[in-house]
């Protein structure tokens, strides 16, 4: 007999996020990147974006720092999305900016 829907356990292979004590590794550390250090886009470092993270420092460099707004809002977005939503849109869906 086959199932289909929620309690299939083939259907649940690679997702996590039923789980109500989920927890993603890198949100905080992330946030924290972006907010304290995100002149030098340690945020996007950390996250994997070597690509990002360069254009961040050029953006601070020819601003003059100006650019620093960027990682720390994205720092403050990162640390008030939930735990999911973080993984699926910047672990997983590999969202580079906002």
């Amino acid at each position: 007999m086959e199932t289909y829907g929620y309690n299939n356990p083939e259907s649940q292979q690679g997702q996590n996020f039923n789980n109500k004590n989920y927890h993603s590794e890198k949100k905080l550390a992330a946030g924290l990147l972006g907010i304290l250090a995100g002149i030098v886009g340690a945020n996007k470092f950390y996250l994997g974006y070597i690509k990002e993270g360069i254009i961040q420092i050029v953006l601070n460099i020819v601003t003059f720092g100006f650019a620093t707004f960027i990682p720390f809002i994205e720092g403050i977005i990162y640390l008030t999305m939930s735990d999911e939503q973080f993984d699926r849109t910047y672990v997983q869906n590999r969202k580079a900016w906002f």
